[in-house]
């Protein structure tokens, strides 16, 4: 898409993926070890995470922190990449204005994942040094049993605000790659310019800079002091604004376009509805006063998956239907496409639409059994058992995801170079690209922006970006390449 053979660093590129399969299989072995892995949850927080009878005390807990760790070193040398590569490596003509919003979106998130990663990285170093070495970077004077732990003067809050530091920037670094593919499948499946190509590119950077000082809307119940949770609430809030902006930005481009509901389009249709609805429950979760009784329910579970769970994976199937012509060479199943389609976009609003009621009654979110729970009304075991039937359906239908890659990569209708008329330069490129994208061929010339589709005057309803301006006394367009870097 920016016209380069490779990476900058292609040894780096390839180093950051086997970094990434170490931390997994490191994490892994700790199924493996005496003790198990850790039953510490996600968030790790001390000094639950590294105390006796948490499960996963021995080793699963420091297995856990190494692969965190590796992780968090292969990160930092695929974001690196994708940064150095996007302002050294664009093709002549390719601008930053220029540039696809896919290609953003991915730039804006690896330096977001520069910025965010150290933290958590110290963080890990410093929990590690408690559960191995007994220092007590987070860990307080503790007894336990009777018996006081090697531990005092540490503060578990410390913690909180290392994790959620680089814990919301991260929800962000998973979601602005998605909203750049979106904004890819719209353009092309609506067959018009994306709308305020500008603002997009500016709202992902504001996105970008405003979640960075919002993390302690997750310590709200922490016992914080009221003037931080104000501001804390009040930076959320704001943070809203540049999403809005591309959502009005995605529904303007598909106003009056000709939207071809093809399986891309119709995954990125699907993002737009449960980005826009798991983001209004975001407003009352970013409240101080609401947020105290649903903090800990699964009205936070329901908000957070709708968001940025499901709306990154729908994103993530747009994509994939539609680059996998350009990658095989083959087109996939249309009709298994609109099954998993429809299983997964239905079946995951089954699931956790029904949270939001599940929270307003207080089921608590993290519990294995509400065995003894006596507030809880009868109807909350019936909804739970429903929402378990479905995940596990949706969970069969992706199992049709996965044969259709695999059927169609052998026997798919063969793919044209550009089977979706598309602008950007990966399209205008062999099917598949061969080593170096261009062959022997020079690497494309770019003379527009990447969005020029349904142009007056001209004789087809794109043009790639790699298409020379017509001259003066031509077809008519002799303006687009000029004009559309502006639109």
């Amino acid at each position: 898409m920016l016209g380069a053979r490779d990476m900058a660093y292609p040894f780096v590129n390839m180093l950051s993926y086997w970094v990434y399969l170490l931390s997994v299989l490191v994490l892994l072995a700790s199924f493996f070890v005496p003790g198990g892995p850790t039953g510490a949850g996600w968030t790790l927080y001390p000094p639950q995470a590294i105390t006796r009878g948490t499960p996963g005390y021995d080793w699963g807990i420091v297995l856990m922190l190494v692969s965190l760790l590796l992780f968090i070193v292969a990160a930092t040398m695929g974001g690196l990449n994708y940064v150095t590569t996007v302002l050294q490596l664009r093709t002549k003509g390719m601008t930053l204005m220029r540039m696809p919003l896919a290609v953003w979106g991915i730039f804006i998130a690896s330096i977001m994942a520069l910025l965010a990663f150290p933290a958590l990285f110290v963080g890990g170093v410093m929990l590690l040094l408690d559960r191995t070495l007994h220092t007590s970077f987070f860990m307080p004077a503790v007894l336990q049993f009777g018996q006081r732990l090697p531990y005092e003067g540490g503060s578990p809050l410390l913690w909180q605000h290392l994790f959620w530091y680089f814990g919301h920037p991260e929800v962000y670094i998973v979601i602005l790659p998605a909203m750049g593919l979106i904004s890819e499948l719209v353009s092309v499946h609506a067959r018009k310019p994306i709308f305020g190509y500008g603002m997009m590119v500016f709202s992902l950077v504001a996105i970008a800079a405003i979640s960075f000082v919002v993390w302690a809307h997750h310590m709200y119940t922490s016992g914080m002091n009221p003037y931080f949770g104000f501001f804390f609430a009040t930076t959320t809030l704001i943070v809203a604004i540049p999403s809005a902006i591309k959502t009005y930005n995605w529904l303007l481009t598909l106003w009056r376009g000709k939207i071809q509901l093809t399986v891309p389009m119709l995954f990125a249709i699907a993002f737009l509805n449960t980005f826009v609805v798991g983001g209004l429950t975001g407003l009352f979760l970013g409240n101080v006063i609401v947020d105290f009784p649903l903090q800990d329910t699964y009205f936070v579970v329901a908000h957070f998956h709708m968001v940025m769970g499901v709306a990154a994976i729908v994103a993530i199937f747009g994509g994939i239907y539609h680059w996998y012509p350009k990658a095989t060479g083959r087109m996939l199943n249309e009709t298994l496409g609109r099954i998993h389609f429809w299983a997964t976009f239905v079946g995951t609003y089954l699931i956790f639409f029904p949270m939001h009621f599940l929270g307003l009654l207080g089921v608590p979110r993290r519990y294995n059994t509400f065995e003894g729970l006596s507030f809880l009304p009868p109807s909350v075991r019936p909804l739970n058992e429903f929402i378990t039937v479905v995940a596990l359906l949706v969970g069969l239908a992706q199992l049709l995801f996965g044969f259709n890659l695999v059927y169609s990569y052998f026997r798919g209708k063969k793919a044209p170079d550009n089977p979706w008329r598309a602008t950007t330069l990966e399209w205008q490129a062999p099917t598949p690209p061969p080593h170096g994208n261009w062959g022997h061929e020079p690497p494309p010339v770019v003379y527009r922006w990447a969005y020029e589709y349904s142009p007056p005057g001209a004789k087809e309803d794109f043009i790639p970006q790699n298409a020379p301006p017509v001259v003066a006394g031509g077809s008519g367009g002799e303006d687009h390449a000029q004009g559309g870097g502006k639109a």
